[in-house]
């Protein structure tokens, strides 16, 4: 669908882009959306965050279990 009719740049093209780890504002420098009248960015930013929030993160786990013991942080102030 396109998104930017002054630009013609459509969703899949910021969503590839969001995809590749670009922000909203960098789309909009690479692309020229919502640079012209304007009426297109909630649409734009809309489906960068769409495709931000499903963009999966990594899973970090320890190796080994972490020993309790005192906060690094033991001197007093």
């Amino acid at each position: 669908m396109i998104i930017c009719v002054c630009r013609r740049i459509s969703d899949r093209e910021i969503a590839r882009h969001a995809h590749a780890g670009m922000g909203f504002d960098e789309i909009q420098f690479e692309l020229g959306v919502a640079t012209q009248c304007g009426r297109c960015e909630g649409c734009a930013r809309d489906v960068v965050a769409q495709c931000s929030a499903t963009r999966p993160s990594a899973n970090v786990s320890l190796a080994a279990p972490v020993a309790k013991g005192p906060s690094w942080n033991t001197l007093a102030l």
